[in-house]
C-alpha cells in the first residue's frame, strides 16, 4: 500500500493529521498535508482508507503495491 497526496488540492482542514498523526502532518507554512509514512503496513489500511474518504477535497488516495 502506498499513500498518494495532492498538495494542490489540499485545503489544510487537518482531518488526516488530527486522526492519524503518526502518518500525516501539516506543513507549518501553508497547513497542507504532509505524508510522514508513504508506505505504512497493511494493518493500518482500514484507518488510512477511512481518513482518505473523510478528506473534504479527496486529496488522499491509496494505491496497491
Amino acid at each position: 500500500m502506498r499513500i498518494r497526496h495532492d498538495r494542490e488540492r489540499c485545503v489544510g482542514s487537518g482531518a488526516c493529521a488530527f486522526t492519524l498523526p503518526d502518518i500525516f502532518d501539516q506543513d507549518e507554512d501553508d497547513g497542507r498535508v504532509l505524508v510522514l509514512v508513504e508506505r505504512p503496513g497493511e494493518e493500518r489500511r482500514k484507518a488510512i482508507e477511512d481518513v482518505a474518504a473523510s478528506c473534504p477535497v479527496f486529496a488522499l488516495t491509496i494505491e496497491n503495491d
